[in-house]
């Protein structure tokens, strides 16, 4: 068994595990979302189906996603073959794209999404989980940093490509990138090696010595997820942040068609895209700094730059001033993406199921993100975009309080740094 001490070492980015790990981050951007917010548009200009229609058929997939969420991050803390899960899951995702084109049935159509949705959920636990048994605890935050900047990269040049070869090929040209970012991704996912993911470390135990040898913790009940206070905190906190944030860049994108049709799709794209980069860097300062400054912090600026965000859309309907401010995206959604993994690491480590809670809490953030939807189109309808924009930053704004008030720090740094030396000792 490789060496404990040796375990808690960062994988450097430019050994063969860490390129790896930035390969497959960066080409599953395009995977782990399916067709995404592109389904809408393929089905409305390709197949000419009504809205309602076409509604209804990502509102099953988001359903089925939703639902598989926290049965996937049971099944990759349980599993050895974290591997095989990613690429059956990349290959579900691309087979069921692709058979597309070659639906017409409501009910078929629907299906193939759903199955997309329901496999990519295993994605975002599973590369958490691959992170965590490669790198271990202590430089888990600089990896996940590093892993959501490549992702947002990927994000970002999928979008990019989409984009401009989707003028002259039509829409049917997003099938044949995610096939192509599959393939990549099941390449990268194969080049990790199996022997240097601890499977143990990576569903949140940690390591023991007993005597001369090596052993881990059992996994606890799951009872004690749900006894934890920090823990159902950060969870509401996550609730409350999707719930703010999720209706923001439909509405936005609703107001740039309204101020012109004829540029809406290309400005949106452009919103899109320029969070997506802004993410990056966002991203990258996150895992350098969320050991240093904490974790209780970093997450207060997601919020408050989620509320000024809300805040600021009213003052005018100006196209680039709705772009400039979906910049603000890239702040709060960085922040979140690099952190939230980090969190729930801290608030299971020992119990054995880092995963499955995840999972749990990534189930109820989508959740918040429907009923965000829904709530703001009623507040639109009944009182104006500017009304809506305003609920969503003071939700945001009760969240920071509340968030500030209740969650307690949960680095572990002088935990992690004191189980080094005692392994070290023990090693020497």
């Amino acid at each position: 068994m490789r060496n404990l001490a040796a375990r808690y070492d960062l994988q450097p980015s430019g050994t063969t595990v860490g390129r790896a790990l930035d390969a497959l981050n960066f080409s599953l951007a395009d995977v782990r979302d399916g067709l995404g917010p592109y389904l809408a548009i393929y089905l409305l200009t390709e197949r000419q189906w009504d809205e309602a229609s076409i509604g209804s058929v990502m509102s099953i997939a988001a359903i089925a996603g939703i639902i598989a969420q926290t049965p996937a991050g049971a099944l990759i803390d349980r599993s050895r073959a974290k591997r095989g899960l990613m690429i059956a899951a990349a290959i579900a995702v691309t087979a069921a794209c692709l058979l597309l084109p070659q639906l017409d049935r409501f009910e078929l159509v629907a299906a193939t999404q759903a199955l997309a949705a329901a496999a990519g959920s295993v994605f975002a636990p599973a590369i958490a989980a691959v992170t965590l048994g490669i790198v271990g605890p202590k430089t888990f935050a600089a990896r996940t940093g590093r892993n959501e900047a490549f992702n947002h990269a990927g994000n970002a040049v999928a979008a990019a490509i989409a984009g401009g070869t989707a003028y002259w090929f039509g829409p049917v040209v997003v099938f044949w990138l995610l096939a192509a970012m599959a393939l990549a991704s099941i390449a990268a996912t194969l080049s990790i090696p199996p022997a240097a993911i601890d499977h143990q470390v990576a569903r949140g135990l940690d390591d023991i010595v007993e005597g001369h040898r090596t052993a881990h913790d059992r996994p606890s009940g799951f009872r004690v997820l749900l006894t934890s206070k920090p823990l159902l905190i950060f969870a509401v906190s996550t609730v409350i942040f999707h719930f703010a944030n999720a209706a923001m860049l439909p509405l936005v994108g609703q107001k740039l068609a309204l101020v012109n049709r004829n540029l809406g799709t290309s400005l949106m794209s452009v919103c899109i895209i320029a969070a997506q980069v802004v993410m990056v860097p966002v991203a990258m300062l996150v895992g350098r700094k969320a050991n240093v400054w904490g974790r209780k912090p970093i997450f207060a600026i997601a919020l408050a730059v989620l509320a000024i965000r809300g805040a600021l859309y009213p003052l005018s309907d100006n196209p680039y001033w709705l772009v400039s401010v979906q910049l603000l995206d890239g702040i709060g959604a960085g922040i979140f993406g690099a952190l939230f993994p980090l969190v729930v690491a801290d608030l299971t480590d020992g119990t054995g199921h880092f995963n499955v809670s995840q999972g749990a809490i990534a189930t109820a953030t989508s959740l918040g993100g429907a009923l965000s939807m829904v709530v703001a189109g009623f507040i639109v309808v009944h009182a104006g975009y500017s009304a809506a924009f305003l609920l969503l930053a003071a939700v945001a704004c009760a969240g920071l309080i509340g968030y500030c008030t209740l969650m307690p720090e949960t680095l572990r740094a002088a935990a992690a740094t004191s189980r080094t030396s005692a392994l070290a000792s023990e090693n020497g």
